[in-house]
């Protein structure tokens, strides 16, 4: 019966510390996502052109490939679709 007791009282207090921990590493992951999609990080050192220097015409931006939707905002924040070679970020290449 003693046992019991402290059990239910403790019930509560481990119920919300597990709801605590959720919302800590939610907003950890949010603030995560929110860094990474930060369109107001400079640009990469390495320009398109050297980044692919054996192509003299130049390489498109267009990724046929599956892409994250941070890879997505990165290229829509960096007007990729309207960038024009040798002038093309370096972000809108997939890493």
């Amino acid at each position: 019966m003693f046992m019991t007791d402290q059990m239910s009282r403790l019930r509560p207090v481990f119920a919300w510390a597990a709801l605590g921990v959720l919302i800590a590493a939610g907003a950890a992951q949010s603030a995560a996502a929110l860094r990474e999609a930060d369109p107001m990080t400079p640009p990469d050192a390495r320009t398109a052109q050297q980044m692919f220097a054996d192509a003299p015409d130049g390489v498109d931006p267009i990724v046929t490939g599956p892409v994250s939707a941070s890879f997505k905002q990165r290229q829509k924040a960096a007007n990729c679709d309207t960038a024009v070679w040798p002038k093309i970020p370096a972000t809108c290449y997939p890493d």
